[in-house]
């Protein structure tokens, strides 16, 4: 009767599974937090990019563009020879232990035994893949060098290519440009692929 029961919900699963991949949208919810020192959008907002030491080669070169995507977005134009303003970008990718997992014969997180339900509880499935990440915007206005916009956005789930991942945590982290709410806020971006 016990292994009838383990069945049926491993079934239920594998079909809550398929439906979520066949649907091809995943939301990206962020956490956001800005600091703006922008009354309203410069009137020449032209920028280009500043790196630090650690940010040399071509994996920057990537991450720049995903945020020139985002800054354009906001109305800003990229012109490395007369620029008003530097942009920093920075992203940080890191695989961390699910909110889901199975771990010493019960679950973590959030997962319904903890519920007091437990209709999960003995199910032997691995640990899912879980991944924090972050990126960063700092703005500079030229030539003082003075910040006049930060801005980090986050999120932690599924594997995502940091290629759709990315782009869309800068549009996160740049809505409401120049004078966002205060404090930290959750942004949701619907993306049309899917997580892995």
């Amino acid at each position: 009767m016990k292994q009838h029961g383990f069945w049926r919900w491993f079934g239920l699963l594998g079909l809550v599974a398929l439906l979520a991949a066949c649907s091809g949208h995943y939301l990206l919810d962020n956490q956001v937090q800005t600091f703006s020192r922008l009354p309203a959008t410069p009137a020449e907002p032209t920028y280009r990019h500043d790196r630090l030491p650690s940010q040399q080669g071509p994996a920057q070169a990537q991450l720049e563009a995903m945020a020139d995507s985002a800054l354009r977005k906001a109305g800003w134009r990229r012109d490395d020879t007369n620029a008003r303003y530097t942009v920093q970008a920075s992203a940080q990718l890191q695989r961390v232990v699910s909110p889901w997992g199975w771990q010493g014969g019960g679950w973590t997180g959030f997962g319904l035994a903890h519920h007091g339900v437990g209709v999960m509880a003995g199910l032997p499935l691995m640990e899912t893949p879980w991944h924090q990440r972050d990126v960063a915007l700092i703005i500079r206005e030229l030539p003082s060098n003075a910040v006049v916009y930060e801005t980090h956005a986050s999120n932690s789930g599924p594997w995502l290519d940091p290629g759709v991942a990315f782009p869309a945590m800068f549009d996160a982290a740049l809505q409401g440009f120049p004078t966002p709410p205060a404090g930290p806020r959750r942004v949701d971006i619907l993306l049309g692929g899917k997580a892995g």
